[in-house]
């Protein structure tokens, strides 16, 4: 086959109408376009569903995703392969694709094995962490980049140091529209005689809508004929956490400033035909984004390209394209300048048209049929310079190239645990034991848990591990004694707390489920009163003895720090707990028995992870290397001769001098060791620690002593414990968190999902 063989089948992927959402409009427009420019080749898409129902797509969808399942995304890079796509074009947007900054998209992109072309549709200056990982694998498993403007190249240079040979600028792409009087369109929306001011796209307060209606009144004075129509549907996800809040909030405005006569919504989302008419109907359009970071915008493109004339704020994208007097820029929320823009193309009529024709002429350069040739010749590109640079063929994908096969989330004994009080402690089998009540330490793990689910996006929909997420925190609130500053622990079933306060260790399993909840939680009532419980349980911890309090302590500041970095409390108590443990260490560990403890007991690889998460902040010196010193001697002595993970049995522990008790297994350690070595990962990238997190988990899936799943994939529970002659056919709280924390930390690191070092884990 050579060079210039035409492709025969293209395949692209994003969202696709009829979901209501920008990328789902362009890749069902870019998709239209290429078609057209390759009438020869099946084009066809994959769509991301972002509920669980999905869409009623047209034939060209071929397959779906579910956003937040991981196992989607590897089952379509399977279709991809099978279907023999010449090309894959990706539509990238952080908040369509499921993990970490939408990391589950790159499970499929390591194992399709076609040319890749991905379109930035958002292009991060100052990306956080994780968001700057995605972008630098995103870069680095495409073929070639496509930008929609020349600022998104400049960021993609400077910021991420992509190489420029790899990058294609392509106009988004817009309907062809006649250049008409606006007056044409008028009469059918009636406003004949009337200047028509428009602002359209899905609305949320990012947009600046009341920037404009609070500049309507000086505009009004000068022209009072002016209506502005604010056209389309409150984006869904702000509907489904906020309701019409933020439209009803504008509506009340306009009332407020007595331009509710000149102001028009119409809350729906239009079809093309009908945003045709709209735009023509349009004088002026207005774009008042609130931030400099938008590399591109479909809405604006649409009308520019349309040949109307546009006072936007200064983003990026209107930058770009109002450059040479094709547009007028105001300042960002500043209502006098937009009314002082507005007037100045009201009052003078050539002006106006004069800018109509400079965007009209250069949107001719923006039509779909010109970009989806463009697209094609990126296509093309991105073929032949994958043969002079060939990947892996797929039949090599064995399983020591083939991406860690994790369980899929299953939520069920979870939700058949919990109630409206919160989470029961214990299970006869799968059936919940109202006779044991409910503890803290179980309801600060089912926290912790739900904010893991809910920044990752796995597990459950948003709203159900949101309902969840609350009534555990509820649950931790009225846990907190306020007069004592101490946390109860067991409540019976008929919500009647059965102590004064709880253990140590108990208390610091609150403050680590709060301090995950003030540095993790996305809801902002949540991350509220977790800060709040958080700094009024703090200050007990410095009274206690427990060695495990002061970790999960420790665990717990290291989250809180992540929203609350300056809080000098929580840093104090960091450097005071640290220099605790590391005094234990001192005074306890020796070359044979490198441990902060006579007696290695419970929960152990907690401590470890607590000196590595605070070695690094600016607690005591040292914190990192015992740390991992001590994570290393533990695995050591929690590796059976046959190699999968032993944990120190609960029937006796593990003392210096001692015999390591083998029995009962507790699922707690187990998870324990997963998340240690994780961070003993993040720390070090060490793949080392990735294997032991490896050994560590799959004890729960049947690599131990008795061979036997511990985890029960048809409950989603998981045993109490592996006893010498069985499984515990309990499935309490405790361990079935055990078991889905674990299973979320595994999810959540992007290094656990693939084969790294050495062929594998």
């Amino acid at each position: 086959m050579s060079d210039s063989t035409p492709l025969e089948r293209i395949a692209f992927l994003g969202g696709y109408l009829p979901r209501l959402c920008g990328i789902a409009t362009f890749t069902t427009d870019v998709c239209e376009a290429v078609a057209g420019a390759a009438p020869d080749a099946d084009c066809f898409t994959g769509a991301v569903n972002d509920r669980i129902e999905g869409y009623e797509y047209p034939p060209r969808v071929r397959f779906e995703l579910a956003q937040k399942d991981l196992n989607s995304y590897r089952r379509a890079a399977d279709f991809l392969n099978f279907s023999n796509a010449g090309v894959l074009c990706v539509q990238h947007e952080f908040g369509i694709y499921g993990g970490p900054a939408g990391s589950h998209l790159l499970a499929l992109l390591k194992e399709v094995r076609m040319p890749v072309v991905t379109t930035l549709h958002t292009i991060l200056r100052d990306p956080n962490e994780a968001q700057r990982k995605v972008m630098d694998e995103l870069i680095q498993r495409s073929d070639r980049l496509v930008v929609m403007s020349g600022k998104g190249r400049e960021i993609l240079l400077e910021t991420y140091r992509a190489p420029d040979a790899k990058i294609d600028i392509i106009a988004h792409g817009i309907p062809d529209m006649p250049f008409v009087d606006s007056g044409f369109y008028k009469e059918q929306f009636g406003v004949e005689g009337r200047q028509v001011l428009l602002t359209f796209g899905l609305l949320g307060p990012g947009k600046g809508i009341e920037y404009v209606i609070e500049a309507l009144p000086e505009i009004v004075k000068e022209h009072p004929d002016v209506v502005y129509l604010v056209l389309g549907a409150t984006h869904p996800h702000l509907v489904a956490r906020e309701g019409e809040t933020y439209r009803l909030g504008l509506e009340r405005l306009a009332e407020d400033l007595g331009v509710k006569e000149n102001v028009i919504f119409y809350n729906r989302f239009v079809s093309l035909e009908d945003l045709k008419e709209f735009i023509g109907a349009t004088d002026i359009y207005l774009t008042t984004y609130v931030n400099e970071a938008q590399i591109t915008s479909g809405t604006l493109a649409y009308v520019f390209g349309a040949g109307k004339a546009v006072v936007s704020t200064p983003y990026w994208h209107a930058q770009e394209l109002l450059a040479d007097d094709r547009g007028t820029l105001v300042p960002f929320r500043d209502p006098p300048a937009i009314a002082k823009a507005v007037c100045a193309y009201l009052d003078d009529p050539e002006r106006l048209l004069a800018t109509r024709e400079r965007a009209y002429a250069l949107g001719r350069e923006m039509l779909w049929p010109v970009v989806g040739r463009k697209y094609l010749d990126s296509f093309m590109r991105a073929r032949r310079e994958r043969r002079t640079k060939p990947r892996s063929a797929f039949a090599q994908w064995t399983l020591a190239t083939r991406p860690y096969d994790l369980p899929p989330v299953r939520l069920d004994h979870l939700v058949r645990m919990s109630d409206g009080t919160g989470m029961l402690q214990h299970a006869t089998f799968n059936v919940p034991n109202y006779d044991e009540g409910y503890c803290t330490d179980d309801n600060a793990r089912a926290y912790i848990l739900c904010d893991l689910l809910d920044e990752s996006g796995g597990g459950s929909p948003s709203d159900k591990l949101d309902h969840l997420a609350t009534s555990y925190l509820a649950f931790l609130s009225a846990a907190l004694n306020r007069e004592t500053g101490r946390f109860r622990n067991f409540m019976s079933h008929g919500r009647v707390w059965l102590e004064a306060h709880g253990s140590e260790d108990s208390h610091g399993r609150a403050l680590w489920a709060l301090g995950t909840g003030a540095g993790r939680s996305r809801n902002p009532g949540h991350r509220k009163l977790a800060s709040l419980l958080f700094d009024r349980g703090l200050g007990a911890v410095g009274g206690f003895i427990s060695p495990r309090a002061w970790a999960f302590t420790l665990l717990g500041i290291h989250e809180y720090l992540l929203g609350n970095p300056h809080k000098a409390q929580a840093r104090e108590m960091r450097t005071l707990l640290t220099e605790r443990l590391l005094t234990l260490w001192r005074e306890c560990a020796t070359d044979n028995w490198p441990w902060f403890e006579p007696c290695a007991t419970y929960d152990n690889a907690r401590i470890c992870q607590a000196l590595i998460l605070s070695a690094q902040g600016e607690a005591a010196s040292g914190a990192m290397e015992v740390g991992l010193k001590s994570l290393s001697w533990l695995a050591s002595v929690q590796k059976a001769p046959a190699g999968h993970f032993r944990p120190i049995g609960s029937n006796g522990f593990y003392a210096r001098d001692g015999a390591h008790a083998d029995f009962d297994q507790q699922p707690v350690e187990a998870q324990a060791m997963v998340s240690a070595c994780l961070d003993a990962f993040r720390a070090t990238q060490d793949p080392a620690w990735l294997r032991e997190a490896k050994r560590a988990f799959e004890w729960f899936l049947g690599r131990n002593d008795l061979r036997l799943p511990v985890y029960d994939a048809s409950t989603g529970g998981c045993g109490d414990g592996l006893h010498v002659d069985r499984i515990s056919e309990n499935q309490g709280a405790e361990s079935t968190l055990a078991f889905h924390l674990a299973l979320a930390e595994m999810s959540e690191s992007e290094f656990v999902v693939r084969h790294t070092v050495g062929g594998g884990l």
